[in-house]
């Protein structure tokens, strides 16, 4: 008897822990999409305040910054990549922080799995199967996470893409093609100093992701060592998630080890694919 109100106490304790980490990972959601642009906007000298004013102030600040032959940002375009520094670091701060709840979530729900006296085998693999779906979601945190904080370093290379998210206008679309024409011609004699500035920035950008994708590959890597060595002396519940873990964390540390190694290649040769972005093929 005395177990059995243990175990109950337990289950009822993992259910408000489970609806309060839920409830964090909702707000932490909605934050993620609502907050990085009003408090980027905040500091925007030029008054930027959503994804269309960003996008036309990103697009004659470059045609302006292009034309001028300069290296050194306008202060247009200084004011837009500062912008979208400010975004990017909010928003890796709210994906930390939402990639922490989850992964104590789907922490809750598999102890929960595993646990001794836990009766109910539907129940078990109710369990398991949120479990389950808790860790994509942390995966595609974490994900989060490693894009945003690559913004935060690299804003000038993280904003680009933009210039081509709708139709462009006569004067932009020369100034894209004139761009490619230098790209075609590469860096070197004649070229535009803000070329070179572009294409080193492009390659920092591939430096950056290369950098946190094969540290977190290297975490993947011993967290499937640890999980597999805690393994010895539980229950055959925890030890089959413990196992399923395990397998799961050496999968990804290989994904991730592909993305590190497919970046340093660009890194090595960063213009094909930065003439691929000016293509339309990025």
């Amino acid at each position: 008897m005395d177990g059995l109100a243990v175990t109950s106490r337990g289950l009822r304790s993992s259910g408000r822990g489970v609806a309060v980490h839920v409830a964090a990972a909702i707000l932490l959601v909605v934050a993620f999409v609502l907050v990085p642009g009003m408090v980027a906007g905040w500091g925007s000298e030029g008054g930027i305040g959503d994804e269309g004013e960003l996008r036309d102030a990103l697009r004659v600040a470059f045609a302006g910054y292009w034309s001028s032959g300069a290296g050194e940002f306008s202060p247009a375009l200084d004011d837009v990549v500062e912008y979208w520094f400010r975004y990017h670091v909010v928003k890796a701060l709210i994906a930390v922080v939402l990639l922490g709840v989850l992964v104590a979530l789907a922490s809750v729900l598999w102890k929960a799995v595993g646990r001794k006296g836990d009766s109910g085998r539907g129940r078990r693999i109710a369990l398991g199967t949120a479990g389950a779906g808790v860790m994509m979601f942390a995966l595609v945190a974490l994900v989060a996470v490693m894009a945003n904080v690559q913004g935060a370093l690299v804003p000038y290379a993280s904003v680009l893409p933009m210039l081509f998210d709708e139709a462009v206008g006569p004067e932009l679309a020369g100034t894209l093609e004139d761009v490619g024409r230098q790209l075609a011609a590469s860096a070197g004699a004649g070229a535009s100093p803000a070329l070179d500035v572009m294409i080193d920035d492009f390659a920092r950008y591939h430096v950056v992701m290369a950098v946190i994708a094969a540290v977190v590959a290297v975490g993947f890597a011993v967290a499937s060592v640890v999980l597999w060595k805690r393994r010895a002396g539980r229950s055959s519940g925890e030890r089959r998630v413990l196992a399923g873990s395990g397998v799961l964390a050496v999968g990804l540390a290989v994904v991730f080890l592909v993305v590190a190694v497919a970046n340093t290649t660009t890194v090595a040769d960063p213009v094909p694919a930065l003439r691929a972005l000016f293509d339309g093929g990025w």
